[in-house]
């Protein structure tokens, strides 16, 4: 039997486990990347590990996420990263060098390589045919000090792409076609391989996009075939020498396969508030609209923007909405800038913002009260744009154009015949915004500054025989890392200061939580189905475990959220009957027994010591997990056992 691309890297990557599906295996990671929203808490734990060096290939720190200072604790925390990196051996992207994806993409990935980063959408790079995987800043910090990083052997979808998209369709109506068909859940515990005759007509920034994508099906991660677009590619970013072929074999074999006809696919919206709430634009063309964003590191490519510039060029923006545009790169803004391109974006009446993941993460261009946001972003959760009642679509490029000038949701094949452009045959190369770090004999001179917001990284406690505390907070279904830590120009600034961010933890679910967690001293917390969806912010575990959160019951974890809650000493555990989730009501008292030998045979018992009523509880962990678990978290289990 051969393998699937996925397959092979692992194979060459494998430094413990077998290759079993749902068995934890260890990986040898290449890359690893953070950005400023992670990026201080990742080095705080790096730090704590007493490395003087970090021992991965490559190792780049970007500035992309916390650029609005409207007070000193951005500009501390980028001072912080900057002075690490230097000391550790990190790259450093500058403020306004770009966002970590697009340019990770543009001058560092490689394919066949592993890379980890500390933000979800870092599959990304499985356009170059690398193994791309989000992880909590804690497992990057473990593989930034040499260790290995730990997954479940995932299961391998293909998906087959026939036929040629058609004029005004892009590779975002792709993701969202197959967000239609597998929802925010359907890729869970899968690795998404892209081919089919049809993988041909897309080129490397359509493919990231589908890659970035990816993340929004739970999908461990998405890769395409390492091939002539590919070398093509990378030739024109003067990188050829990092090009190797790389395929499936013929043979390989697929626990699932989809086939979807790329000429089939229309227009589409994603509509508030999930990416899997999809429809065709056609059908919502009575939407009224007031803003319009064109950017993020799902659609800020060079390939984006020009076709962008060519349906604004002439045209005014309508009354009553306001476009942004964000490039993806300094790389990229300095290119539309020198063909023109920039300029029709201008005329418009766009406004430019700079390059950085800006409101896609809140961090500024909130939409009004009550506002309609049509985006190209890559989620669309509840609040996540800073106006908690505001409704976000998500669309491509050509819809976001055509929706600015038209001031509703519009199916771009309205506007006549659809401009095309070309790429160069070479990008503009000016890597000044990457700082090297020192060399190792000047490393150790070099100085670490601390802001005053920077505080020390709380640790947890290692687990007991019971955990006896009541139910602080009930949730539903599809909970995302945006509900339980909130993002925005307000909070993200206290991504280094827990003490301070935790007055914010679940307050988009209810606003008294850290007050009444606090209170409680320990406390449990149940959710539905898919609980912490979406990003991979460690804060969403690392402040809970802060407030005295000692263990989530829900339905179904997602991937990385499940294993941030395990670095951390969270015991993360699910129901062995989903309909008990109903049968439990918030404020009642709780006590999970019988823990340690739970963490050996994965079951558990749970008291409602309320009502008398006694459940199930099933918890499958690793030998690795449960000495984490045990120990209170993987800084603790690292210093005990060391790098592995």
């Amino acid at each position: 039997m051969g393998y699937t691309i996925a397959q092979k890297i692992i194979r060459s990557h494998l430094v413990s486990g077998e290759m079993i599906p749902g068995a934890e295996i260890g990986l040898r990671i290449d890359q690893t990347l953070t950005q400023d929203a992670t990026g201080t808490m990742a080095y705080l734990a790096l730090e704590a590990m007493d490395v003087p060096r970090v021992r991965t290939e490559l190792s780049v720190a970007y500035i992309d996420h916390n650029t609005l200072q409207c007070g000193f604790e951005n500009a501390d925390d980028h001072r912080y990263i900057q002075s690490v990196a230097r000391k550790y051996g990190v790259r450093f992207s500058r403020p306004g060098n770009g966002i970590c994806h697009q340019v990770h993409l543009e001058r560092f990935g490689k394919p066949g390589k592993t890379l980890i980063g500390s933000d979800s959408h870092t599959p990304t790079g499985g356009a170059l045919g690398m193994l791309a995987l989000g992880a909590g800043g804690m497992d990057v910090a473990v593989a930034m000090a040499g260790g290995a990083y730990y997954i479940n052997m995932p299961r391998m979808f293909k998906v087959n792409l026939t036929g040629r998209l058609q004029p005004w369709v892009s590779a975002k109506d792709v993701s969202l076609e197959i967000l239609r068909i597998l929802s925010v859940r359907g890729g869970r515990g899968a690795v998404i391989e892209w081919g089919g005759e049809g993988v041909k007509t897309l080129s490397v920034p359509e493919r990231a996009t589908i890659a970035n994508m990816g993340t929004e099906l739970g999908a461990t991660s998405s890769i395409f075939p390492s091939d002539e677009i590919t070398e093509s590619f990378l030739r024109a970013q003067g990188r050829e020498a990092d090009y190797i072929p790389l395929a499936s074999d013929p043979d390989a074999v697929y626990d699932r396969v989809i086939d979807i006809d790329l000429s089939a696919v229309e227009p589409l919206c994603a509509c508030p508030h999930s990416p899997d709430n999809v429809r065709p634009a056609r059908e919502l063309e009575d939407v009224a609209v007031s803003q319009v964003c064109i950017g993020s590191c799902t659609n800020s490519s060079l390939r984006d923007l020009l076709r962008v510039a060519a349906i604004l060029r002439g045209r005014k923006v309508a009354d009553g909405v306001s476009l942004s545009v964000s490039p993806g790169s300094r790389q990229v803004l300095e290119m539309l800038s020198g063909c023109g391109a920039l300029t029709d974006i201008l005329a418009s009446g766009a406004r430019l913002l700079e390059c950085a993941c800006g409101p896609c993460i809140g961090m500024g261009f909130s939409p009004a009260s009550g506002g309609v946001s049509v985006r190209t972003f890559n989620r669309n959760f509840e609040g996540r744009s800073g106006t908690r009642d505001a409704q976000v679509y998500l669309v491509s490029p050509e819809v976001a154009a055509a929706t600015a000038l038209c001031g509703h949701i519009a199916d771009p094949r309205g506007l006549g015949e659809c401009p095309e452009v070309e790429l160069p045959e070479r990008f503009r190369i000016d890597d000044s915004g990457v700082l090297p770090p020192a060399d190792e004999a000047e490393a150790a001179g070099v100085e670490i500054v601390r802001g005053p917001n920077i505080r020390p990284m709380p640790l947890g406690e290692p687990l007991g025989e019971e955990i006896a505390a009541p139910l602080t907070l009930k949730v539903g279904d599809n909970i995302t890392t945006d509900h339980i830590m909130p993002a925005g120009a307000k909070i993200l600034p206290y991504r280094s200061n827990v003490p301070k961010l935790a007055e914010f933890c679940f307050t988009v679910c209810d606003e008294t939580f850290p007050e009444r967690a606090r209170k409680a001293g320990r406390s449990i917390i149940v959710g539905g189905a898919n609980y912490g969806q979406g990003s991979s912010r460690e804060h969403a575990a690392l402040v809970p475990m802060y407030l005295g959160v000692r263990a989530v019951i829900a339905k179904s974890f997602a991937r990385i959220h499940a294993a941030n809650l395990i670095n951390y000493g969270i015991l993360p555990l699910t129901f062995a009957d989903p309909d008990d989730y109903d049968r439990l009501s918030q404020g009642n008292e709780l006590t999970v027994s019988g823990i340690f030998a739970g963490l050996e045979s994965g079951t558990f018992a749970l008291t409602d010591r309320t009502t008398g009523e006694t459940f199930a509880l099933k918890c499958e962990l690793s030998a690795r997990q449960r000495d984490i678990l045990r120990a209170g978290g993987l800084l603790a289990y690292t210093k005990e056992a060391g790098m592995r």
